[in-house]
């Protein structure tokens, strides 16, 4: 049994990180905006908008803990620039707490995003296939350039941090059944990547919390 954090845990795939950590006799804490999206829980709950990180709460929530897996992103645009803020803050109070393990979920777009610490990523990811590096990867990248901005300036947080830190970036999320059966890449995409449900993405990240060689990675997943 492992002591792990859920970030964002109401989210798409907080949900599904919350549920099978439980599932898995894990002791969880959730660090949630609001507790009652939650309903009835086993997890300690710690109740901290990550829009506007209070740090005595972070460190609180994370201190002890084997690991921190974070599902933080914007569901609007307008909550663009909570992954990047919030980010900061959970590393923050990672290092002064001492806890070293940080998951956290990215998209398969990133890569080849520009960002302050990254000015010049490839232009395309070696993953993709011609239709996702033509047609659909320049089109998600206009429709949804502040959100891909905000986790890329979350990777760069990452990358200066002294955390043992992991990115997983899918493609397309369903909320579909989980299968544990996909396809993974360290940094580049899966080849021709384009679904993967929310409940394989949480089941991915808690396979990774004891695998030092995702560590200092970022890992795409895909069927």
């Amino acid at each position: 049994m492992s002591k792990i954090v859920v970030v964002a845990a109401t989210g798409g795939i907080g949900r599904h990180l919350l549920n099978q950590s439980l599932a898995a006799g894990h002791e969880v804490t959730a660090v949630v905006r609001n507790p009652q999206r939650l309903g009835s829980t086993p997890a300690r709950v710690v109740r901290c908008d990550l829009a506007l990180p209070q740090a005595g709460l972070l460190e609180d929530a994370v201190a002890g803990a084997d690991a921190v897996l974070s599902a933080l992103g914007a569901p609007t645009a307008a909550e663009t620039g909570v992954a990047s803020i919030g980010t900061r803050a959970v590393v923050e109070a990672m290092t002064a707490t001492g806890v070293r393990r940080l998951i956290v979920v990215s998209a398969a777009s990133v890569g080849t995003v520009a960002s302050p610490g990254r000015p010049d990523p490839p232009r395309h990811n070696p993953g993709d296939g011609v239709v996702m590096r033509h047609l659909i990867a320049p089109v998600a990248k206009k429709l949804f350039r502040r959100h891909y901005l905000d986790l890329a300036v979350m990777e760069d947080i990452l990358r200066d941090s002294d955390l043992a830190w992991t990115v997983s970036r899918p493609p397309r999320l369903l909320e579909t059944r989980l299968r544990r059966r996909y396809r993974t890449a360290f940094d580049v995409n899966v080849r021709s990547a384009m679904f993967i449900s929310r409940a394989d993405v949480a089941s991915h990240m808690l396979a990774m919390i004891d695998d030092p060689s995702t560590v200092h990675r970022t890992v795409s997943i895909a069927y």
